[in-house]
């Protein structure tokens, strides 16, 4: 008697697809602090070598090591590091105020209905007036000392945080608003808890706008009835057509401008590194 056997397939455990692990590299758009400096560095390159090969002109455009020549000669002579110091108390002052400034005005606006009927109409009023259109009327109403120069840079610096602080608190989820009325938290622990967080974020992006405004506004304000500042320096320089010393100033100004946008960027991703971003 034959007997037949039935092969019985046998049965392999399903394969499961190999956990991709998350690649700990550079993600799209993520920036070491140190890339930042390949386009500056670039341009710095580019004008070396056009002044080198002699298709920029020496009297309009100085070469590279013309006006690092020009800046420790002024460095030397004190000239330089009083004026640095006199714009940067300018623009301390007129951004501490236009920074609380811009805050409360936000919050208030906020927060309170009553407080956006009455604040944020006129923010934006303001903002629609060319802010160095100000600059004859400052005068007349507080001389044509300092206080009107640390006054029009800190609505320089306000219009931007205003906005986009406010624009941060109007975009508050409302899901967290009810969650905060069905938890019973207090107005104090909603403010720390709900609102504070939410904002941050549009905070930072004013803060960031507003602290490269106070730089900017520094360039016209220091030309009108004073004595000394970057923006003085550099008046003085076209009476004299002294090239040289005008792109000193422009250097000056915009390391700084990098280096205070760069602080703020950093402090950002130190505070908000809850939040995780293509940029963060």
């Amino acid at each position: 008697m034959t007997t037949t056997t039935t092969a019985v397939p046998v049965t392999t455990r399903e394969e499961t697809p190999p956990v991709r692990r998350r690649r700990r590299g550079l993600a799209p758009g993520r920036r070491l602090p140190a890339t930042r400096l390949i386009g500056p560095a670039l341009l710095l390159a580019l004008w070396a070598a056009a002044s080198a090969a002699g298709r920029l002109d020496p009297g309009a455009v100085p070469a590279p090591w013309t006006v690092l020549r020009t800046a420790g000669h002024l460095w030397t002579a004190g000239t330089l590091p009083t004026d640095i110091a006199t714009s940067v108390e300018r623009a301390a002052y007129g951004f501490a105020i236009g920074l609380v400034a811009g805050v409360v005005l936000a919050l208030a606006s906020g927060l309170s209905r009553v407080g956006e009927a009455l604040i944020d109409g006129t923010v934006n009023l303001n903002r629609a007036i060319p802010t160095l259109g100000l600059i004859p009327l400052f005068i007349l109403w507080l001389g044509i000392g300092e206080t009107f120069k640390i006054a029009i840079i800190a609505i320089v610096v306000y219009i931007p945080i205003y906005l986009n602080t406010h624009a941060a608190l109007s975009g508050i989820d409302s899901r967290y608003v009810e969650l905060a009325e069905v938890q019973g938290l207090s107005r104090l622990r909603f403010i720390r808890q709900i609102v504070i967080p939410g904002a941050l974020p549009g905070f930072f992006v004013g803060l960031r706008l507003g602290v490269t405004g106070s730089w900017l506004g520094l360039v016209v304000l220091e030309q009108i009835n004073a004595t000394s500042g970057l923006g003085y320096m550099m008046f003085q320089a076209q009476n004299y057509g002294q090239s040289d010393v005008i792109l000193v100033g422009l250097l000056v100004y915009g390391v700084f401008g990098l280096v205070s946008d760069s602080a703020v960027r950093l402090i950002e991703r130190r505070v908000l590194s809850w939040r995780r971003t293509l940029s963060s």
